[in-house]
């Protein structure tokens, strides 16, 4: 990982948020469109040693993604996103769901917004993540900032093949 790259990872429990901070070293049109694009998406979307598949993906306010992260021996973990807001190239939000391979979702969710802002070069996203119920942040939080970190690496080194 690029250590001149902001990455910070914290999490107010009383507020049941998750707040996320990367810094990438790509244009932000490339890194909107890693996080837009479910052919870019299934490229790093998932920490290794597993992969990430989407079923489909309709990136529109109301559309939806649903998606598996998927291990070595093929036990597969779906999800779904439904997209509620999107301001092209600086701003989405989405409502997450762990799901069956039917689509019916596991409730509580949580609420996720995306901001992308350009400088130098670089790329900052910031994502915020709001759980409706502590059970939820606690459950979520379960493994999360290690495979998040492992998944954005991902990323980074994605983009510095794409750029």
């Amino acid at each position: 990982m690029n250590n001149d790259l902001l990455f910070d990872f914290n999490v107010d429990k009383a507020a049941k948020t998750v707040y996320i901070t990367r810094e990438f070293n790509a244009a932000q049109s490339l890194v909107w469109d890693a996080f837009t694009k479910a052919e870019l998406l299934d490229q790093w979307g998932a920490p290794a040693p597993m992969r990430a598949k989407t079923k489909y993906m309709n990136f529109e306010v109301g559309g939806r993604r649903f998606y598996a992260m998927i291990s070595p021996d093929g036990q597969e973990r779906w999800a779904v996103q439904e997209f509620t807001s999107i301001t092209p190239k600086t701003n989405f939000k989405m409502y997450n769901a762990f799901a069956d391979e039917n689509e019916n979702r596991e409730l509580p969710g949580s609420e996720w917004d995306y901001n992308f802002s350009g400088q130098n070069g670089k790329t900052k996203v910031d994502i915020t993540i709001f759980n409706e119920s502590f059970e939820r942040l606690e459950k979520l939080l379960e493994g999360f900032k290690i495979g998040f970190t492992i998944t954005l690496k991902n990323l980074e080194e994605l983009l510095a093949t794409l750029a």
